[in-house]
């Protein structure tokens, strides 16, 4: 009977009878009163009908009877969107996606409650703007408090973004509260929809091959560079690659049927953009200048490619600082400035796709980097991989079919996977179980034991210590020299590691743990960001920042030979000159290969770039005298320039990304990243238009039961009524803001007209 009642109540609302729905609806909760999709579909019946409040009484009802049911919490997401509760709405679609991850509805209904909550925020603060506008003094305060330069971690796996206001950091968080940021992006194929953070992080599971992550590993890389094509083995997107010895790796997604490439710097200004817009919208005024963190082993294109994004994202990156540096900062910030003794300070930073440690010494405000190592391949993303493959062949061997040529399962095995490492930091051991595996009715389960894990990263885990030795050795200092060990990046919560550390290598010494490990280097750029922007108080004032170059410069000379000009571990920015001669009688014209590494040999090394000088002096073999300068700035990045003592002829090389990009490319990226500005701009825009054209459509449903008025003009109100909300239903998607309103407006005169 209960079926019977809600058949009954189905046909109803598809004939948009919501009154009778809601009255069939309640018949089936009076026979089935524990059967919860009868009040999910009284819920959706009351939305339509406008009586809000009961919608989402309903709602909040199916929850209750099952808090693991996705769709009582779009009920309840889409019943506040309609109330314009926005922050609600999108904590309750936060909620449902915790529980419900691949759940479409709750995903769009959250990026629809977010972009609506941004809107409100907007016209607020714009309002406010207008206000303040009376008192010119005020204003003028208020212009001179807008000067700020931000600090962006901009991460493998996760970014954050903090700025220095009221003599200290904040680290900003986002509309949920989260200081972290997802370093994914996802792509709607069939509306092209992008989403940044942890709405495209939920994308995941949903568009496998169209949700990004992971690109800074391509960031300034050649395909052809060690660890890329084995990079692009473990992504789930498609990685293509282009003609020529020196092209980059491209990220292609599928949009609306086509396939579509984007370079990882075009990615990683999506997330640029994201930061930006969280801090923006946190300060009330425009962004524009940062100071922004790479690993330490970053080579010069990487940084040059980590410039561009900024630049796409519409900022101009004042300074690019090392990752465990700017934590050194941040450390230094609220302990070594107390104290004029000086200490040496190892910075530990092992975050989800990068690796790097450094020794500081902190004197009286001065931070020398002493010595860097590390690895941009190694991270927490590395110890999910193997624990993937780890239960891939678990699942094989539980009968079960391959994950490994399914997208979407990989996917999955590499969301437990994080969850699996993570609960494994705090207990023993840690349950995977995914429901329906690979598309069959059978479940996968497996238990990890704590020992397990460790064993499947062994051999990372000692490139780690090896790397910390390595550094020891170059800083020339023993274990117990170092004052203070530094934990930084998500992975330093490992206990194994921080045994290893503490206990493998120092002796029982304890790890100090008071940064946040997620925040501390975002903090540090947000301090190097404040002392450039020249805002200083007792803290910041002594301050001074002295980095190291982390790999050997030098050039080819003879037998394919390194020659270098400026040493591993060099303090910058400097600049360093060195004397060369030719190797042939009368040779007039020399050609300049540039290398960094720590090979003897040439061709074993990295070569950053070539350029010739031209007009050198003809004469015999070895007597020219040509000067060849190194010069590092304090981003990094490395100029060359030779010149011949004789004659003057000079030439030089500023080594830029190896697969260096037009200034044509650079306008397509901006002007792609501005069209996609102005498209989250209309998704807000319709969002609003839709909610007002429904609340207009209510209103004239109301006035069209008052008894007050002829029934034909009941009638007719009734007719427009439901023809516009026909209109709405069936145009939404492929409408206009524009359209939805002019739609609204004609409803609304024919409600001004029947008075």
């Amino acid at each position: 009977m209960a079926e019977a009642f809600k058949d009954a109540g189905n046909k109803a609302f598809k004939a948009k009878d919501f009154a009778e729905a809601i009255v069939q609806f309640t018949k089936a909760i009076e026979a089935s009163p524990e059967t919860i999709a009868y009040y999910s579909n009284r819920s959706a019946a009351y939305a339509k009908s406008g009586d809000l409040p009961k919608a989402l009484a309903d709602a909040e009802h199916c929850i209750a009877l099952d808090a693991k049911w996705g769709k009582g919490y779009a009920r309840k997401g889409a019943a506040l969107l309609l109330m314009k509760e926005y922050s609600k709405a999108v904590q309750t679609y936060a909620a449902g996606m915790a529980q419900d991850p691949e759940n479409a509805s709750l995903a769009s209904g959250l990026a629809d409650a977010q972009k609506a909550m941004s809107g409100k925020k907007k016209k607020k603060k714009a309002k406010k703007s207008k206000k303040s506008a009376k008192d010119e003094k005020k204003e003028e305060a208020d212009d001179a408090a807008t000067d700020y330069v931000i600090g962006i971690d901009l991460g493998t796996t996760y970014s954050c973004v903090g700025v220095w206001e009221d003599d200290k950091v904040t680290i900003i968080e986002n509309k949920d509260g989260q200081k972290t940021i997802p370093s994914y992006v996802s792509f709607n194929p069939e509306t092209g929809d992008r989403l940044v953070g942890h709405a495209a992080k939920n994308q995941t599971t949903r568009f496998p091959e169209n949700t990004v992550y992971d690109v800074k590993r391509f960031i300034g890389q050649r395909h052809s560079d060690s660890g890329v094509a084995t990079d692009c083995e473990h992504m789930q997107y498609a990685v293509a690659v282009e003609e020529g010895s020196d092209a980059k790796p491209k990220v292609q997604v599928d949009i609306k049927g086509e396939k579509t490439l984007f370079a990882a710097e075009e990615i990683s200004a999506m997330v640029l953009t994201y930061c930006k817009e969280l801090a923006e919208a946190h300060l009330g005024t425009a962004v524009t200048r940062a100071v922004v963190t790479v690993p330490a082993y970053f080579n010069d294109a990487q940084r040059n490619a980590t410039k561009l994004a900024g630049r796409i994202a519409g900022l101009d990156v004042l300074r690019i600082i090392n990752e465990p540096t700017a934590a050194a900062l941040s450390y230094g910030l609220d302990n070594a400035v107390k104290d004029s003794k000086a200490m040496n300070v190892l910075i530990f930073d092992l975050g989800g796709g990068t690796f790097d440690v450094s020794i500081l010494t902190i004197e009286n405000g001065i931070f020398t980097v002493k010595a860097t190592g590390g690895d941009t391949r190694l991270g927490g993303e590395d110890f999910d991989n193997n624990l993937v493959e780890y239960l891939a062949t678990q699942a094989v061997g539980q009968g079960l079919p391959d994950a490994r040529s399914d997208p979407r399962t990989m996917m999955r095995l590499r969301k437990a996977a994080e969850v699996c490492k993570r609960e494994l930091s705090n207990s023993q051991t840690a349950e995977v179980r995914l429901d329906a595996f690979k598309n069959t009715n059978k479940d996968f389960k497996c238990t990890v034991q704590r020992e397990k894990f460790e064993s499947l990263q062994k051999g990372p885990f000692t490139v780690c210590m090896d790397t910390v030795k390595r550094v020891l050795k170059d800083a020339k200092l023993k274990p117990e020299a170092i004052d203070e060990i530094v934990l930084v990046g998500g992975s330093t919560r490992i206990p194994k590691l921080q045994d290893m550390l503490s206990n493998g290598i120092f002796g029982g010494k304890a790890l100090c743990k008071t940064l946040n490990p997620d925040e501390a280097v975002a903090h540090g750029a947000a301090v190097q960001g404040a002392i450039l922007n020249g805002k200083r108080n007792s803290k910041t004032d002594s301050l001074l920042l002295m980095d190291v170059t982390p790999l050997s410069l030098g050039i080819e000379t003879t037998g394919r030979v390194m020659s270098v000009v400026i040493p591993r571990n060099t303090p910058i920015p400097c600049v360093k000159t060195q004397t060369y001669t030719t190797e042939a009688n009368y040779q007039t014209k020399v050609d300049v290969s540039v290398y960094e590494g720590e090979r003897l040999k040439s061709d074993e090394n990295n070569l950053l770039g070539e350029f010739t000088i031209s007009g050198i002096e003809s004469a015999k073999r070895g007597e020219p005298q040509i000067d060849v300068s190194f010069s590092i700035d304090s981003n990094g990045i490395l100029n060359v320039t030779a010149k011949d003592q004789k004659t003057g002829a000079t030439a030089d090389i500023e080594i830029n990304n190896r697969s260096t990009a037009t200034t044509a490319e650079i306008e397509k990226m901006v002007a792609e990243a501005a069209s996609h500005a102005a498209e989250d701009k209309e998704r807000i825009r319709k969002v609003e238009a839709r909610n007002e054209f429904e609340q207009t459509i209510l209103e004239v449903m109301d006035a069209a039961q008052n008894s007050d008025l002829k029934a034909n003009l009941a009638t007719i109100l009734t007719e427009a009524a439901e023809k516009a909300q026909s209109w709405l239903d069936d145009n939404y998607d492929t409408a206009k803001s524009s359209q939805i309103l002019l739609q609204r407006r004609m409803l609304s005169r024919r409600l001004a007209g029947k008075r």
